[in-house]
């Protein structure tokens, strides 16, 4: 994945932060304020973004930004009503373990395509090429170290119109989470209960009996 411009590293931090003052900005894209404010009017102009002023209860009001209507378009979506109503179809025909096992398959064939590429990776470049894929397929996440444990937060989520009515849908980042990571997750926040984010835990390895999708690539399937 190619390095973003110091304009989308602004733009994604909008929308992770949900609102974002200047000096938040500045700390996350490593510049000045004044290079900030400079992307934040291009930003502006173009309908992306727009600004709040906030009153202190002394001295000026300073202004936090947020991602606009015409902004989130700019992040993966998808637009699925076929798809909605194939998983009415499914969940009319098959029973809701069928339907968990399909999307299991859909992980497995992704985790088939990229097999022999992070098995060996330590932790934190683990968590780095998981954030790569989950980006591959139209997650927005970044992940956090505190204290012993890590935590990876998603901010944009291409499954939550449909995960509205079908939450079956959420198997998808979560398996792909814990067969990667190869530990299991405890969830704390969800984008489809209202939350700003989905926020996860790694808590503890998987014992081998309970890996959800197993690392070696699938001769049959």
């Amino acid at each position: 994945m190619s390095k973003r411009t110091t304009r989308e590293t602004v733009l994604h931090t909008i929308k992770d932060m949900h609102r974002a003052t200047v000096d938040d900005l500045a700390a996350a894209a490593d510049v000045s304020p004044v290079t900030v404010r400079h992307h934040l009017n291009g930003l502006m102009a173009d309908g992306l973004i727009e600004s709040d002023s906030v009153r202190r209860k002394v001295g000026r009001p300073y202004y936090v930004y947020s991602v606009s209507e015409k902004g989130n378009e700019l992040f993966p979506k998808t637009y699925l009503a076929l798809s909605s109503r194939l998983l009415d179809e499914m969940k009319e025909r098959f029973s809701g373990e069928v339907v968990t096992d399909l999307f299991q398959g859909v992980v497995q064939g992704i985790l088939d395509d990229h097999t022999g590429e992070f098995e060996h990776l330590p932790m934190e470049a683990r968590l780095d090429y998981l954030v790569d894929l989950l980006e591959d397929e139209g997650f927005l996440a970044r992940w956090e170290k505190n204290g012993d444990k890590y935590d990876i937060i998603e901010y944009s989520c291409p499954l939550l119109s449909i995960g509205q009515t079908h939450q079956e849908v959420c198997t998808l980042d979560t398996v792909l989470i814990e067969s990667v990571m190869q530990v299991k997750i405890e969830q704390h926040s969800c984008m489809i209960e209202g939350d700003n984010r989905c926020r996860f835990t790694l808590v503890a390895p998987l014992e081998a009996q309970e890996q959800l999708i197993p690392l070696a690539e699938v001769e049959t399937r």
